[in-house]
Protein backbone atom coordinates (compact mmCIF):
# COMPACT_ATOMS: atom_id res chain seq x y z
CA UNK A 1 0.00 0.00 0.00
CA UNK A 2 1.44 3.33 -1.13
CA UNK A 3 -0.23 6.33 0.52
CA UNK A 4 0.31 10.03 -0.18
CA UNK A 5 -0.65 12.12 2.86
CA UNK A 6 -1.00 15.90 2.50
CA UNK A 7 -0.43 17.95 5.64
CA UNK A 8 1.43 15.11 7.31
CA UNK A 9 3.56 17.44 9.43
CA UNK A 10 0.50 18.94 11.09
CA UNK A 11 -1.21 17.71 14.26
CA UNK A 12 -3.67 15.15 12.88
CA UNK A 13 -1.55 14.49 9.80
CA UNK A 14 1.53 13.55 11.83
CA UNK A 15 -0.53 11.20 14.01
CA UNK A 16 -1.83 9.57 10.84
CA UNK A 17 1.64 9.28 9.28
CA UNK A 18 3.09 7.75 12.47
CA UNK A 19 0.24 5.22 12.50
CA UNK A 20 0.51 4.32 8.81
CA UNK A 21 4.29 3.95 8.91
CA UNK A 22 4.62 2.16 12.26
CA UNK A 23 1.38 0.18 12.64
CA UNK A 24 0.07 -0.36 9.10
CA UNK A 25 3.46 -0.70 7.43
CA UNK A 26 2.40 1.37 4.43
CA UNK A 27 4.81 3.18 2.13
CA UNK A 28 4.05 6.83 2.94
CA UNK A 29 4.88 10.08 1.16
CA UNK A 30 4.22 13.07 3.40
CA UNK A 31 3.59 16.22 1.34
CA UNK A 32 3.61 19.35 3.51
CA UNK A 33 4.25 23.03 2.85
CA UNK A 34 5.65 23.47 6.39
CA UNK A 35 3.71 26.55 7.41
CA UNK A 36 3.91 27.70 11.05
CA UNK A 37 1.80 24.67 12.14
CA UNK A 38 3.83 22.08 10.22
CA UNK A 39 6.54 20.55 12.37
CA UNK A 40 8.84 17.74 11.25
CA UNK A 41 9.82 17.16 14.89
CA UNK A 42 6.41 15.53 15.28
CA UNK A 43 7.66 12.79 12.95
CA UNK A 44 11.01 12.14 14.63
CA UNK A 45 10.03 8.57 15.53
CA UNK A 46 9.46 7.61 11.87
CA UNK A 47 11.74 9.98 9.96
CA UNK A 48 14.44 7.31 9.49
CA UNK A 49 12.01 4.53 8.55
CA UNK A 50 12.57 3.02 5.09
CA UNK A 51 8.84 3.32 4.30
CA UNK A 52 8.63 7.05 5.12
CA UNK A 53 9.34 9.82 2.60
CA UNK A 54 8.92 13.60 2.81
CA UNK A 55 8.31 16.24 0.15
CA UNK A 56 8.05 19.92 0.99
CA UNK A 57 5.47 21.29 -1.46
CA UNK A 58 2.31 23.40 -1.61
CA UNK A 59 -0.95 21.69 -2.61
CA UNK A 60 -1.77 24.85 -4.61
CA UNK A 61 1.22 24.10 -6.88
CA UNK A 62 -0.26 21.92 -9.65
CA UNK A 63 3.09 21.07 -11.21
CA UNK A 64 4.47 19.90 -7.87
CA UNK A 65 1.37 17.77 -7.23
CA UNK A 66 1.53 16.20 -10.70
CA UNK A 67 5.21 15.40 -10.17
CA UNK A 68 4.62 13.91 -6.71
CA UNK A 69 1.86 11.64 -8.01
CA UNK A 70 3.78 10.59 -11.10
CA UNK A 71 6.94 9.71 -9.19
CA UNK A 72 5.45 8.16 -6.00
CA UNK A 73 2.55 6.33 -7.74
CA UNK A 74 0.21 6.16 -4.70
CA UNK A 75 -2.68 3.73 -4.28
CA UNK A 76 -4.38 6.26 -2.05
CA UNK A 77 -4.39 9.98 -1.26
CA UNK A 78 -5.32 11.11 2.25
CA UNK A 79 -5.83 14.86 2.11
CA UNK A 80 -5.37 16.68 5.43
CA UNK A 81 -3.45 19.80 4.37
CA UNK A 82 -5.43 22.83 5.56
CA UNK A 83 -5.34 26.05 7.48
CA UNK A 84 -7.28 25.03 10.57
CA UNK A 85 -7.39 27.62 13.37
CA UNK A 86 -10.70 29.52 13.60
CA UNK A 87 -9.15 32.52 15.36
CA UNK A 88 -6.54 32.95 12.62
CA UNK A 89 -9.27 32.71 9.96
CA UNK A 90 -11.09 35.66 11.53
CA UNK A 91 -8.16 38.02 11.00
CA UNK A 92 -6.65 36.39 7.90
CA UNK A 93 -9.36 34.67 5.85
CA UNK A 94 -7.44 34.84 2.56
CA UNK A 95 -4.96 32.10 3.52
CA UNK A 96 -7.87 29.80 4.38
CA UNK A 97 -9.60 30.31 1.05
CA UNK A 98 -6.33 29.81 -0.81
CA UNK A 99 -5.21 26.61 0.92
CA UNK A 100 -8.53 24.98 1.81
CA UNK A 101 -10.48 25.82 -1.36
CA UNK A 102 -7.97 26.45 -4.15
CA UNK A 103 -5.54 23.89 -2.75
CA UNK A 104 -8.20 21.19 -2.55
CA UNK A 105 -9.36 21.99 -6.09
CA UNK A 106 -5.78 21.79 -7.37
CA UNK A 107 -5.17 18.47 -5.62
CA UNK A 108 -8.46 17.00 -6.87
CA UNK A 109 -7.56 17.92 -10.44
CA UNK A 110 -4.06 16.46 -10.11
CA UNK A 111 -5.55 13.29 -8.60
CA UNK A 112 -8.12 13.03 -11.42
CA UNK A 113 -5.44 13.33 -14.09
CA UNK A 114 -3.28 10.71 -12.31
CA UNK A 115 -6.21 8.34 -11.67
CA UNK A 116 -7.40 8.48 -15.28
CA UNK A 117 -3.99 7.28 -16.39
CA UNK A 118 -3.87 4.20 -14.14
CA UNK A 119 -4.31 0.63 -15.40
CA UNK A 120 -7.83 -0.71 -14.81
CA UNK A 121 -7.03 -2.76 -11.69
CA UNK A 122 -5.12 0.10 -10.01
CA UNK A 123 -7.85 2.55 -11.04
CA UNK A 124 -10.48 0.41 -9.31
CA UNK A 125 -8.42 0.18 -6.11
CA UNK A 126 -7.54 3.91 -5.87
CA UNK A 127 -9.08 6.06 -3.12
CA UNK A 128 -9.05 9.80 -2.30
CA UNK A 129 -9.96 10.59 1.32
CA UNK A 130 -10.85 14.22 2.01
CA UNK A 131 -10.53 14.97 5.72
CA UNK A 132 -12.76 17.70 7.13
CA UNK A 133 -14.38 19.05 10.29
CA UNK A 134 -17.71 19.04 12.11
CA UNK A 135 -17.62 22.85 12.04
CA UNK A 136 -19.10 22.79 8.53
CA UNK A 137 -22.45 21.91 10.13
CA UNK A 138 -22.65 25.13 12.16
CA UNK A 139 -23.96 25.21 15.71
CA UNK A 140 -26.23 22.80 17.58
CA UNK A 141 -28.79 23.69 20.21
CA UNK A 142 -29.00 21.88 23.53
CA UNK A 143 -30.22 18.67 21.90
CA UNK A 144 -29.30 16.56 18.88
CA UNK A 145 -26.12 15.46 17.12
CA UNK A 146 -24.47 16.16 13.78
CA UNK A 147 -25.24 13.37 11.33
CA UNK A 148 -23.86 12.82 7.84
CA UNK A 149 -27.10 14.27 6.45
CA UNK A 150 -27.04 17.44 8.60
CA UNK A 151 -27.23 20.52 6.31
CA UNK A 152 -24.12 22.66 6.10
CA UNK A 153 -24.28 25.99 7.96
CA UNK A 154 -20.71 27.23 8.56
CA UNK A 155 -20.12 30.26 10.81
CA UNK A 156 -16.42 31.17 10.47
CA UNK A 157 -14.15 31.78 7.48
CA UNK A 158 -12.39 28.55 8.45
CA UNK A 159 -15.53 26.40 8.47
CA UNK A 160 -16.84 28.06 5.30
CA UNK A 161 -13.60 27.22 3.49
CA UNK A 162 -13.78 23.61 4.68
CA UNK A 163 -17.44 23.38 3.64
CA UNK A 164 -16.45 24.56 0.16
CA UNK A 165 -13.70 21.95 -0.05
CA UNK A 166 -16.11 19.18 1.06
CA UNK A 167 -18.51 20.17 -1.72
CA UNK A 168 -15.68 20.15 -4.26
CA UNK A 169 -14.58 16.66 -3.21
CA UNK A 170 -18.09 15.21 -3.50
CA UNK A 171 -18.66 17.03 -6.81
CA UNK A 172 -15.46 15.51 -8.26
CA UNK A 173 -16.87 12.09 -7.39
CA UNK A 174 -20.29 12.75 -8.86
CA UNK A 175 -19.11 14.56 -11.99
CA UNK A 176 -15.85 12.80 -12.84
CA UNK A 177 -16.18 9.50 -10.98
CA UNK A 178 -13.08 10.17 -8.86
CA UNK A 179 -13.27 7.61 -5.99
CA UNK A 180 -13.70 10.08 -3.13
CA UNK A 181 -14.70 9.52 0.51
CA UNK A 182 -15.15 12.40 3.00
CA UNK A 183 -14.72 12.38 6.78
CA UNK A 184 -15.85 15.05 9.25
CA UNK A 185 -14.38 14.95 12.74
CA UNK A 186 -14.98 16.60 16.09
CA UNK A 187 -12.29 18.50 18.04
CA UNK A 188 -9.04 16.53 18.24
CA UNK A 189 -6.58 16.63 21.11
CA UNK A 190 -3.47 14.73 22.16
CA UNK A 191 0.33 14.80 21.75
CA UNK A 192 2.05 17.11 19.24
CA UNK A 193 -0.87 19.59 19.16
CA UNK A 194 0.26 23.09 18.15
CA UNK A 195 -0.03 25.30 21.25
CA UNK A 196 -2.46 27.85 19.80
CA UNK A 197 -5.36 25.43 20.42
CA UNK A 198 -7.30 25.35 23.69
CA UNK A 199 -5.95 22.23 25.40
CA UNK A 200 -2.19 22.64 24.76
CA UNK A 201 -2.45 26.39 25.37
CA UNK A 202 -4.06 25.84 28.77
CA UNK A 203 -1.54 23.15 29.75
CA UNK A 204 1.47 25.29 28.86
CA UNK A 205 0.06 28.50 30.34
CA UNK A 206 -0.74 26.62 33.55
CA UNK A 207 2.79 25.21 33.62
CA UNK A 208 4.20 28.74 33.35
CA UNK A 209 1.71 30.32 35.78
CA UNK A 210 0.15 32.48 33.04
CA UNK A 211 -3.56 33.36 32.72
CA UNK A 212 -5.79 30.63 31.28
CA UNK A 213 -8.05 32.44 28.78
CA UNK A 214 -11.65 31.21 28.56
CA UNK A 215 -13.90 32.76 25.90
CA UNK A 216 -17.16 34.23 27.18
CA UNK A 217 -18.37 32.18 30.15
CA UNK A 218 -16.83 28.96 28.88
CA UNK A 219 -20.20 27.33 28.23
CA UNK A 220 -19.53 26.47 24.55
CA UNK A 221 -19.61 22.69 24.17
CA UNK A 222 -17.28 20.55 22.06
CA UNK A 223 -17.06 16.81 21.42
CA UNK A 224 -13.47 15.71 22.01
CA UNK A 225 -11.65 13.01 20.01
CA UNK A 226 -8.22 11.64 20.91
CA UNK A 227 -6.01 12.11 17.84
CA UNK A 228 -4.73 8.53 17.71
CA UNK A 229 -8.32 7.24 17.66
CA UNK A 230 -8.92 9.60 14.73
CA UNK A 231 -5.87 8.28 12.85
CA UNK A 232 -7.22 4.72 13.08
CA UNK A 233 -10.63 5.93 11.87
CA UNK A 234 -9.13 7.66 8.83
CA UNK A 235 -7.29 4.54 7.70
CA UNK A 236 -10.48 2.53 8.10
CA UNK A 237 -12.62 5.05 6.18
CA UNK A 238 -10.09 5.27 3.36
CA UNK A 239 -9.89 1.46 3.18
CA UNK A 240 -13.55 0.46 3.53
CA UNK A 241 -15.74 3.56 3.26
CA UNK A 242 -18.37 3.75 0.54
CA UNK A 243 -17.34 5.95 -2.36
CA UNK A 244 -19.09 9.30 -2.58
CA UNK A 245 -20.19 9.05 1.07
CA UNK A 246 -19.35 10.88 4.30
CA UNK A 247 -18.39 9.48 7.69
CA UNK A 248 -18.54 11.46 10.92
CA UNK A 249 -15.78 10.76 13.45
CA UNK A 250 -16.51 11.72 17.06
CA UNK A 251 -15.38 10.71 20.50
CA UNK A 252 -18.77 10.88 22.25
CA UNK A 253 -17.09 13.09 24.82
CA UNK A 254 -19.03 16.36 25.06
CA UNK A 255 -17.58 18.90 27.48
CA UNK A 256 -18.10 22.60 28.16
CA UNK A 257 -14.91 24.55 27.53
CA UNK A 258 -14.77 25.66 31.16
CA UNK A 259 -14.98 22.03 32.31
CA UNK A 260 -12.11 21.08 29.99
CA UNK A 261 -10.00 23.86 31.48
CA UNK A 262 -10.91 22.90 35.05
CA UNK A 263 -10.04 19.25 34.39
CA UNK A 264 -6.62 20.29 33.10
CA UNK A 265 -6.17 22.45 36.20
CA UNK A 266 -6.99 19.49 38.46
CA UNK A 267 -4.47 17.30 36.65
CA UNK A 268 -1.83 20.03 36.86
CA UNK A 269 -2.51 20.33 40.61
CA UNK A 270 -1.64 16.62 40.88
CA UNK A 271 1.33 16.54 38.52
CA UNK A 272 2.84 20.02 39.01
CA UNK A 273 1.44 21.45 42.28
CA UNK A 274 1.90 25.16 42.98
CA UNK A 275 1.22 27.37 45.99
CA UNK A 276 -2.37 28.05 44.88
CA UNK A 277 -4.70 25.94 42.70
CA UNK A 278 -4.25 26.28 38.94
CA UNK A 279 -7.94 27.22 38.68
CA UNK A 280 -6.98 30.60 40.12
CA UNK A 281 -5.32 31.35 36.75
CA UNK A 282 -8.61 31.11 34.81
CA UNK A 283 -9.39 34.44 33.11
CA UNK A 284 -12.63 35.09 31.21
CA UNK A 285 -12.05 37.05 27.99
CA UNK A 286 -14.30 38.55 25.32
CA UNK A 287 -15.93 35.81 23.30
CA UNK A 288 -14.85 34.91 19.79
CA UNK A 289 -16.99 36.47 17.01
CA UNK A 290 -19.48 33.95 15.61
CA UNK A 291 -18.59 31.40 18.31
CA UNK A 292 -20.71 28.26 17.74
CA UNK A 293 -22.52 27.15 20.88
CA UNK A 294 -22.24 23.38 20.61
CA UNK A 295 -20.76 20.67 18.42
CA UNK A 296 -21.52 16.98 18.88
CA UNK A 297 -20.94 14.16 16.41
CA UNK A 298 -23.07 11.09 15.83
CA UNK A 299 -20.47 8.47 14.84
CA UNK A 300 -23.01 5.64 14.54
CA UNK A 301 -22.38 5.07 10.84
CA UNK A 302 -18.63 4.72 11.33
CA UNK A 303 -19.12 2.45 14.34
CA UNK A 304 -21.74 0.16 12.77
CA UNK A 305 -20.71 0.06 9.09
CA UNK A 306 -16.94 -0.01 9.55
CA UNK A 307 -16.58 -1.30 13.13
CA UNK A 308 -14.57 1.62 14.55
CA UNK A 309 -14.61 2.43 18.25
CA UNK A 310 -12.72 5.08 20.17
CA UNK A 311 -10.21 3.52 22.58
CA UNK A 312 -9.84 6.62 24.74
CA UNK A 313 -12.52 8.48 26.66
CA UNK A 314 -11.94 12.10 27.63
CA UNK A 315 -10.62 11.34 31.13
CA UNK A 316 -8.02 8.82 29.95
CA UNK A 317 -7.08 10.90 26.91
CA UNK A 318 -6.68 14.21 28.71
CA UNK A 319 -4.50 12.64 31.41
CA UNK A 320 -2.23 11.14 28.73
CA UNK A 321 -2.14 14.51 26.96
CA UNK A 322 -1.21 16.58 30.02
CA UNK A 323 1.48 14.08 30.97
CA UNK A 324 2.89 14.12 27.42
CA UNK A 325 3.31 17.91 27.42
CA UNK A 326 4.98 17.83 30.81
CA UNK A 327 7.41 15.15 29.57
CA UNK A 328 8.16 16.60 26.12
CA UNK A 329 9.37 20.17 26.50
CA UNK A 330 11.89 19.40 23.72
CA UNK A 331 8.99 19.47 21.26
CA UNK A 332 6.94 22.44 22.41
CA UNK A 333 9.59 24.82 23.78
CA UNK A 334 10.92 25.92 20.34
CA UNK A 335 7.33 26.62 19.23
CA UNK A 336 6.48 28.51 22.40
CA UNK A 337 9.65 30.60 22.22
CA UNK A 338 9.90 31.19 18.48
CA UNK A 339 6.54 30.69 16.75
CA UNK A 340 3.62 31.31 19.10
CA UNK A 341 3.92 32.39 22.73
CA UNK A 342 0.23 32.29 23.66
CA UNK A 343 -1.06 35.71 22.60
CA UNK A 344 -4.76 36.21 21.77
CA UNK A 345 -5.56 35.59 18.10
CA UNK A 346 -8.55 36.48 15.94
CA UNK A 347 -9.45 39.81 17.54
CA UNK A 348 -11.43 42.00 15.16
CA UNK A 349 -9.81 45.37 14.55
CA UNK A 350 -12.07 48.42 14.54
CA UNK A 351 -12.22 50.88 11.66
Amino acid sequence: MRILVTGGAGFIGSALVRYLVSEVGAEVLNVDKLTYAGNLASLSQVEKANNYHFLQADICDRAAMDQALASFRPDRIMHLAAESHVDRSISGAGDFVQTNVIGTFTLLEAARFYWNGLPADQKDAFRFLHVSTDEVYGSLGDEGLFEETTPYDPSSPYSASKAASDHLAIAWHRTYGLPVVVSNCSNNYGPFHFPEKLIPLVILNALEGKPLPVYGQGVNIRDWLYVEDHARALHLIASKGQLGEKYNVGGRNERRNIDVVKRICALMDEMRPRATPHEDLITYVTDRPGHDARYAIDATRLETELGWKALENFDTGIEKTVRWYLDNEWWWRPLRDGVYSGERLGVLKQG
